[in-house]
């Protein structure tokens, strides 16, 4: 594919190929791909006796459009571009005087300007604020589905639901038709899942070259970073790369900390990526010069068997309650430090379902089943309480109709697991 021609008439700004494509080429149907996820959303709506849904979240309406405009400022900054979905109407108010950004998408009937609310746009007026957008809003879902309709919120101010309520509206939530719609992927959605792991990996494997003593975390997470960018991926949704004793407990964000000799480094991933895909795995490396330690050995090959135990019992059809009770049993030692999940969904971002450890299902769990096409990513974190090190591992994978197909694949480390 060539390059993307910054000079191009206006009027081939619309070109989806352009504005989402994929690093290396490729025969991706993004129409089919956002009518697809526009019909799943609806599919669940129906199901729920939903009569609209106002999503606020960028990446729901990523999602239910496929059109993207600062998403990280309007992820914060809601509502100030939103999106009204019925069951055959779609209707998006953009952020202010960008309205030509969505022009040639199949997923939009109409676009408006968006009006803020939020206490920053609107100082002390904020409570007339929400209850001016709440009544132009309930005219118009009263024009689109009738009064008293049924309607699905996500990250709306408190004032603005109230007051939503208050126009007579019914009020349900939003997340669980679009986490049921977005947890089942198509065959051209699975393309741009592709997509975002390869240009990730790629990324991942200019870290791994760059990795030497004396670097520091936050120099070393950058190559990853120009990296992804480079290829047109979006953004990261987490700063998880840290090395030596910042290894135990997880968790702890990339810093100025400087690696030292013969440290683990573990890094994931979490890239927000091509086409607006999460890349999710998991590696932990060795900083040299110099050979792993046996218990740092010994921390990856626990790690490693975990992660490749928990692929193996996954299979369509099995029951969230089975996995845990089938689960790799994480040794006593390491139990407290473990990953908060075993398993979790994958596609724009982390998504539907959690799937937990067998100690945690009592508590935290809940029944479903795993489906054919779902995505998945299966965890590890494997470090004592009080250790020095530890071990991030993870795999991404997307269940078949026969068992699992194996998405990731950049390389385990083989000094690491001799």
């Amino acid at each position: 594919m060539p390059e993307f021609d910054w000079h191009a008439e206006r009027s081939d700004l619309p070109s989806l190929r352009q504005l989402d494509r994929e690093p290396e080429g490729g025969d991706i149907d993004m129409r089919a791909v956002q009518l697809y996820r526009q019909e799943s959303i609806r599919r669940e709506m129906k199901a729920r006796g939903i009569d609209a849904l106002i999503l606020c979240d960028s990446v729901n309406i990523r999602y239910a459009t496929g059109t993207r405009n600062m998403q990280v400022f309007t992820m914060r900054n809601s509502p100030s571009r939103y999106l009204i979905l019925t069951t055959d109407k779609s209707i998006l108010f953009e952020f202010a005087g960008c309205e030509h950004l969505v022009c040639g998408y199949p997923t939009i009937d109409e676009v408006r300007p968006a009006k803020t609310v939020s206490f920053v746009a609107a100082g002390p007026r904020i409570a007339e604020s929400e209850k001016t957008w709440a009544a132009e809003m309930a005219d118009l879902l009263a024009e689109l589905v009738g009064k008293g309709a049924t309607v699905g919120l996500e990250r709306l101010n408190a004032g603005v639901a109230i007051a939503l309520r208050d126009q007579g509206l019914r009020i349900v939530d939003a997340q669980e038709p679009v986490e049921m719609a977005r947890c089942i992927k198509s065959t051209e959605e699975m393309k741009c899942v592709v997509a975002a792991l390869r240009a990730t990996e790629i990324g991942v494997g200019k870290l791994r070259e760059a990795i030497r003593p004396g670097l520091s975390e936050v120099e070393l997470w950058s190559v990853l970073h120009q990296s992804v960018i480079a290829q047109n991926g979006d953004y990261f949704e987490t700063r998880l790369l840290s090395a030596g004793q910042r290894t135990n407990p997880w968790f702890q964000e990339t810093s100025a900390a400087v690696i030292g000799e013969n440290e683990l480094i573990a890094l994931d991933t979490d890239v927000v990526g091509c086409y607006g895909y999460y890349a999710d795995f998991s590696r932990t490396f060795h900083s040299g010069p110099g050979r792993p330690s046996e218990a740092q050995k010994t921390l990856y090959k626990v790690a490693y068997e975990q992660v490749h135990h928990n692929m193996g019992i996954l299979k369509p059809g099995l029951s969230f309650r089975d996995y845990a009770n089938k689960a790799w049993d994480i040794p006593e030692k390491y139990y407290k430090n473990r990953y908060y999940v075993s398993i979790h969904g994958i596609g724009m971002t982390g998504e539907y379902p959690y799937m937990y450890h067998r100690g945690d299902f009592p508590s935290a769990g809940y029944d479903g089943i795993v489906l054919p096409r779902m995505t998945l990513c299966v965890e590890s974190y494997i470090g004592e309480d009080n250790g020095v090190e530890g071990v991030k591992l993870e795999q991404q994978i997307l269940v078949t109709e026969n068992g699992i197909e194996l998405l990731s694949e950049f390389p385990f480390e083989d000094e690491l697991l001799r």
